[in-house]
């Protein structure tokens, strides 16, 4: 009987394992970040990916002329340890949530101080920090799943992506001096 004991509890704990690793769900909207050294400044870009999934994005599931978190779940939040200067206007070192507001042929998007938030349930136009219309641009083929990036240009320099279904938004920027 003794020697029962060992190999059943193996196969017990071996069974439990299994099943534990078939029950996690893969997300919808995985997490997702963009970053890159530019000179001595370091710029984070943190994020939900939801994917397309046969739906239409833009005027549908996210209406134009509404805020959106852009992004899934939480806000997305950009954090950089020095000075920049977005689309020429400056942003302070820190972090800080990305929002947008979609349309048709350009965006509005927005750097607001409240980056912890779910979604938009917090967001308040006086944290806005900086607001930019921005040319939106179709892309080459359909983008699945949002990705930003974040692409060096120079050592000075760079331009902040943001790319999902057939649109794509960029922001130039320069580290301050």
């Amino acid at each position: 009987m003794k020697y029962l004991i060992f190999p059943l509890f193996f196969l017990v704990l071996t069974c439990s394992c299994q099943n534990d690793s078939k029950g996690k769900k893969k997300s919808l909207s995985p997490h997702a970040t963009a970053m890159a050294m530019i000179g001595d400044a370091h710029i984070h870009i943190d994020y939900s990916s939801p994917g397309v999934r046969g739906r239409t994005i833009f005027g549908e599931l996210i209406p134009y002329g509404e805020l959106w978190r852009a992004g899934a779940n939480q806000a997305t939040s950009i954090e950089t340890n020095k000075d920049l200067l977005i689309n020429g206007q400056p942003l302070a070192a820190g972090k800080y949530g990305i929002f947008a507001i979609p349309n048709k042929d350009n965006w509005t998007l927005i750097i607001n101080k409240n980056w912890n938030q779910h979604g938009t349930d917090k967001y308040d136009v006086v944290d806005d920090v900086l607001k930019m219309d921005v040319q939106v641009a179709p892309t080459a083929k359909l983008q699945e799943h949002l990705e930003y990036q974040v692409i060096k240009t120079n050592n000075e320099s760079g331009i902040i992506s943001l790319a999902w279904e057939n649109s794509k938004v960029e922001l130039p920027f320069k580290v301050a001096n």
